[in-house]
């Protein structure tokens, strides 16, 4: 069986409610208890009069009415037989009883039109139960209901009874419960709809936190490409109240999802191009290898020619599914090799291997100001700078795999020889500087923290709209799969994947239009310069 949870809504109305009813139920019962209490004090007090009055003769002139004379030999007024006397100045209803020798001589009340009543055995015996301490105590008398009674000694010696009805205090006290039963529930109905209104209102906001996850739930978030996430509207996102805090939240967490699922559909489409743009390349030397091993079946062919095409696209292939398992090893986080690597030494051997690879480029190492050709000889700017500086080359120690350098240098310097044309100046310069991509040598801008190698060159640059994807995989500047020159498009991606997990960046340096390309490798160095 299914059970309906109240609303929020619902729960705090009513615990609003149950407040409300509990402080009215305890200040009605105070209220009521003292206005009871305070009656039944004013119906004592009027007691303790009446029995003081029963209790003291009447004055000469009233006695004189009934017949008397003060005078000394005459008997006792309370021994006469005035059976009106001890009611004198007495209220309707109160109740008189006296006694005469240790007996009830006369018990009795007057009614509310003057006439005298006398009480009843049941009535007198009721009376005689009050104790004599001159205290009021509360008396049940048959047939004429609640009362408050005090048993006194009148001035003869002789004990008297009087009792006052609480009917007065019993009707006002019912009145007052029945007016504050009537204000209270007026109360609570008023507060029940006051308070649903302002709950309502309160909560409104909560509304459209809800709308927005509802909408957010509906989105097709399992694949494909995510657009732009609902969120709560600004005005409900006050972190200074509650329900802006959950609606501020709930549009951080939003903001989180959409820039993880856009993260994952864009890793999913470089994914689909990887596999895409590598299935190309397998297939382009495979097609080679499986053209030429059939060219070598048919008679008449050479087939050394043949082989040395297949050894070729073999060797290409290969090269390729180095390059592939090398970026999925780094990918995977796998630890590098941990060694002190002196990129000056490094940096040295890459521009005398591109020298004999590339003969047609200029090649230079420049060294703080030091600029050596690819042959080692020096520049006469060199000479100059050398003369000038006796500290000799900067110290770029860091600490790292010396074979991913090495690979590092070789594919920047290889995709400058491939990229420019003959006779284009190449530069290698290695630096230390304050932090990545830090131009200011060492004392200008604090400590040395990091080595800079750049490599630029004066060749045609790199056109505007490759940089965004430079680093990519399989981007290349000829924009053909059937490229020539051997590029895969994988030798800069492998650069930024080394230096990343050497804790470094790459970054391309803003030169104008046209006018050559550098890009800076910028890595920790082991031991930072004092």
């Amino acid at each position: 069986m299914t059970h309906l949870s109240p609303t929020l809504r619902a729960r705090l109305v009513a615990m609003l409610l149950l407040v409300l009813l509990a402080f009215t139920l305890l200040v009605g019962t105070a209220s009521t208890l003292a206005l009871r209490s305070q009656l039944t004090a004013r119906l004592d007090t009027e007691l303790t009069q009446a029995s003081q009055r029963a209790a003291t003769p009447p004055p000469a002139a009233f006695r004189a009415r009934l017949g008397e004379t003060p005078n000394d030999d005459q008997e006792p007024w309370g021994t006469r037989e005035l059976p009106a006397v001890p009611w004198v100045g007495q209220n309707s209803g109160t109740l008189v009883m006296v006694y005469d020798g240790g007996t009830v001589s006369r018990a009795g009340y007057l009614t509310g039109d003057g006439a005298f009543t006398t009480l009843t055995e049941e009535q007198v015996t009721a009376l005689e139960s009050v104790p004599a301490d001159d205290r009021p105590h509360p008396v049940d008398v048959p047939d004429l209901g609640a009362h408050r009674a005090v048993a006194t000694t009148t001035s003869d010696g002789e004990p008297s009874v009087i009792a006052m009805p609480t009917s007065d205090v019993t009707d006002t006290v019912a009145r007052y419960i029945a007016v504050e039963t009537v204000i209270g529930t007026g109360g609570m109905a008023v507060a029940a709809a006051v308070g649903t209104w302002l709950v309502r209102r309160s909560l409104r906001p909560l509304d459209e936190v809800a709308v927005a996850a509802v909408n957010a739930s509906d989105l097709e978030l399992a694949r494909g490409e995510v657009g732009v996430i609902p969120r709560v509207p600004a005005a409900h996102t006050d972190e200074r109240t509650e329900v802006g805090k959950v609606g501020a939240a709930l549009n951080r967490l939003l903001e989180h999802v959409e820039r993880a699922l856009t993260a994952r559909h864009a890793s999913e489409s470089q994914v689909r191009q990887f596999v895409a743009d590598a299935s190309h390349e397998l297939r382009t030397p495979l097609a080679s290898v499986r053209g030429y091993a059939e060219l070598a079946r048919r008679p008449g062919t050479d087939v050394d020619h043949a082989l040395t095409r297949i050894e070729a696209e073999s060797t290409r292939m290969g090269g390729l599914v180095d390059d592939l398992l090398l970026l999925a090893r780094l990918d995977a986080g796998r630890p590098l090799e941990q060694a002190p690597v002196d990129l000056v030494a490094l940096s040295a051997d890459a521009v005398a291997d591109a020298h004999a690879a590339g003969p047609d480029h200029l090649w230079e190492l420049d060294l703080d100001g030091v600029r050596t050709n690819g042959s080692g000889s020096g520049s006469e700017d060199g000479a100059a700078g050398a003369a000038a500086d006796d500290d000799g080359p900067p110290e770029a120690v860091v600490r790292g795999d010396e074979a991913r350098l090495r690979q590092v240098l070789a594919n920047l310097l290889g995709n400058a020889r491939m990229h420019t044309p003959e006779g284009t100046r190449v530069v290698v310069a290695v630096r230390t500087g304050p932090g990545a991509g830090g131009g200011d040598g060492p004392g200008r801008g604090g400590p040395a923290t990091h080595a800079v190698v750049s490599v630029s060159d004066d060749g045609p640059g790199i056109p505007g709209d490759l940089r965004a994807t430079l680093f990519q995989r399989f981007t290349r500047g000829d924009r053909a799969r059937g490229h020539a020159g051997g590029s895969t498009g994988l030798g800069l991606a492998i650069v930024t994947a080394i230096v990343a997990a050497h804790e470094g960046e790459v970054a391309v340096a803003d030169r104008p239009a046209g006018e050559g390309t550098t890009i800076e490798v910028t890595i920790p160095l082991e031991r930072p310069a004092r």
